[in-house]
């Protein structure tokens, strides 16, 4: 009954808000001139009684009366004149009519389709006690107790593949970082961890993602991501035939119809055209791919030169992508190298270029719709 009362009462107030200024316009609508026209004929009643009583001369009284009825005329026209403002008068009574009828109609019938008054009141607190599916207030829920315990592992553990989930990458790394500190070494943490300082430095595998998948090969031996990435970390430091190898190894181990067989043969492909290979060794290697000497200063440098470096590279990947728009890889890998530098317009665009030449029907699609997924973006290239 209070809301009832409460609602009620400001519905009051806000009415009385907008109504006063079309009360004033309404108390104002009268002319003035009729108020003139009063004077005028009050004043040649008075010239009548002067006249009969002998206090002013025939002749001034007509002379009088003369100028006091030009004066009358003239306001007497003027009211006709205003005579129009009338219907400006009959919609201000209509727009007072809306103020107080049809606006609280119209936000009662809206309330009554959506609004609940019996649900209780959900302060914070209680929100984050009970945060359903509410991924918001699940991250808000571990951060809070994380502030209060930083050792805290099984926070970490919530917050870091969120994180990775979200686009916030670096928060990600932090987040693996201190759940493998604290809760020890798992595939999912390695695998987790390693993934985030890759998508940090833009698809290069880092020293340290390295390690990682390493460490996660020696708990789960035959792990197709781990596989994967230390074969791609041979591809980048110029190793071909062991990268080839490590790649073809991967086929063997895999279970026919797996997800990532494609982009696996792919590298494949690129791997055995030797012609290509001779080419690119000879006249070096094309825009957009890190050479092997790239790839050993990358290691060592500071983050923000890094990232420095991985924008140049991006620029030219997107170069290199407009004159062969049939790299697959290169539009897997610029897509996320734009997330990661946090351009989620560039990413959104590079996507929905993307699905232009691999359509979402067919397997590249479908992991170019995956990585997008990932990363926060939608199926129309937008941001989510």
């Amino acid at each position: 009954m209070l809301f009832w009362i409460l609602v009620a009462t400001l519905t009051a107030a806000v009415a009385a808000v907008l109504l006063l200024p079309l009360l004033r316009a309404a108390a104002g609508a009268d002319a003035p001139q009729s108020h003139d026209a009063e004077v005028y004929r009050d004043q040649l009643e008075e010239l009548k009684r002067d006249e009969k009583n002998g206090l002013i001369s025939g002749d001034e009284a007509s002379f009088a009366r003369a100028e006091v009825a030009r004066r009358l005329l003239t306001a007497t026209d003027a009211m006709k004149a205003a005579a129009p403002a009338l219907p400006a008068k009959r919609s201000n009574r209509l727009a007072q009519l809306a103020v107080i009828l049809i606006l609280p109609a119209v936000g009662l019938c809206l309330y009554l389709r959506t609004g609940n008054p019996d649900v209780p009141d959900a302060p914070l607190a209680a929100r984050l006690a009970n945060p359903g599916e509410d991924m918001n207030i699940l991250i808000a829920r571990a951060e809070q107790q994380l502030v209060v315990n930083p050792e805290d592992g099984a926070g970490w553990d919530v917050l870091a593949p969120i994180y990775y989930r979200t686009g916030r990458i670096e928060e990600a790394a932090v987040a693996f970082r201190n759940a493998l500190r604290i809760r020890g070494a798992t595939p999912v943490r390695l695998g987790g961890y390693a993934e985030s300082l890759i998508a940090l430095s833009g698809g290069l595998v880092t020293n340290e993602a390295r390690d990682a998948l390493q460490k996660l090969l020696a708990i789960e031996p035959g792990d197709p991501r781990a596989q994967f990435y230390l074969a791609l970390a041979l591809k980048q430091e110029g190793k071909m035939p062991e990268a080839l190898e490590a790649f073809e190894q991967i086929v063997k181990t895999s279970p026919a119809g797996a997800p990532w067989l494609p982009l696996v043969n792919e590298h494949i492909a690129g791997l055995k055209g030797s012609d290509a290979a001779g080419a690119a060794q000879q006249a070096g290697t094309p825009p957009g791919n890190p050479t092997s000497e790239d790839i050993a200063a990358a290691r060592d440098m500071s983050i923000g030169d890094r990232s420095a470096m991985i924008e140049g590279m991006v620029e030219s990947l997107a170069e290199k992508l407009k004159t062969e728009p049939k790299n697959f890889e290169g539009w897997m890998r610029i897509i996320r190298s734009y997330s990661v530098l946090g351009d989620k317009d560039k990413a959104a665009d590079a996507l929905k270029q993307g699905l232009a030449v691999f359509p979402a029907e067919g397997s590249e699609g479908k992991q170019l719709l995956a990585l997008a997924g990932e990363l926060g973006l939608n199926a129309d290239g937008g941001v989510e």
